[in-house]
């Protein structure tokens, strides 16, 4: 007798419902939130749709736009050229297919975030979820649940800046360098702006996510939502970016299957 389909046996558990699907992606608009750089540096541009004929005179059946985006508005898949120490590794369009699909690892500091937005995870805390959920999967994305998705609809609460800068948590440069040179992950997920914390323009190295992870051919993933429908371990990402030829990044669909008994 032949094996029962691994494959069938996947699309029997999403028609049955014993496998959810998560959606972690954030509705990409015109209020989406984006980041905002010092004033002397480019900026990135906000979601706008154009019009091009909605079963009108100019397409009397057809509806559709054209869009205008900056690669990691709303949220997008960060690859290693995005930053000056990946800058010889792969553009978004060079991403293998095989690694945007990964099991994922979910740590919550959602409440120590609430405590204070300036909250950085230190490798310890890595390692005592570790003792608890056992290691960090192999291959597999780390994600950050810090509740800061109750933000995402207002651009002032999710950026939380003041005349010091934009306060949101992260992690350490120490657990950054740690995740990016130890830790068998591909990539760090994120509900905020970037993968780095608010105040990391300060850090050394600065934006030490950014610097360690991309450097390390690594990959990033932010402003996600719904992290906290998803249990510690167990969860399987997929995550799809335009693959963007010379694309430092992309918006990109990011899912999660989840076994519910």
């Amino acid at each position: 007798m032949s094996q029962p389909s691994v494959l069938a046996a996947l699309l029997s558990g999403l028609r049955g419902g014993s496998i959810e699907v998560v959606d972690l992606t954030s509705p990409l608009s015109a209020s989406t939130p984006v980041i905002q750089l010092p004033p002397q540096f480019g900026q990135t541009q906000v979601f706008e749709l154009e019009e091009i004929s909605r079963y009108d005179d100019r397409g009397p059946a057809w509806y559709w736009n054209n869009f205008r985006s900056g690669e990691h508005t709303g949220t997008h898949f960060d690859a290693p050229v995005h930053w000056v120490t990946g800058k010889d590794l792969a553009d978004v369009a060079s991403v293998p297919a095989g690694r945007l699909i990964a099991p994922a690892a979910v740590l919550d500091f959602s409440a120590a975030a609430a405590k204070d937005p300036d909250f950085l995870v230190e490798v310890d805390h890595i390692k005592a979820w570790e003792a608890d959920n056992g290691p960090l999967p192999e291959g597999g994305w780390l994600l950050l649940r810090t509740g800061w998705d109750a933000r995402a609809q207002s651009q002032e609460e999710f950026l939380n800046a003041d005349e010091n800068g934009p306060h949101t948590p992260g992690l350490s440069p120490e657990c950054a360098r740690w995740v990016a040179e130890e830790a068998p992950v591909i990539g760090l997920g994120v509900e905020t702006v970037g993968t780095d914390a608010g105040r990391a323009h300060s850090f050394d190295p600065p934006f030490p996510c950014h610097s360690h992870l991309l450097g390390s051919d690594k990959y990033g993933l932010t402003q996600l939502q719904n992290l906290g429908s998803l249990p510690p371990t167990g969860a399987l990402v997929v995550a799809g970016p335009l693959p963007i030829v010379s694309g430092s990044g992309a918006p990109a669909r990011v899912l999660a299957l989840v076994e519910r008994s």
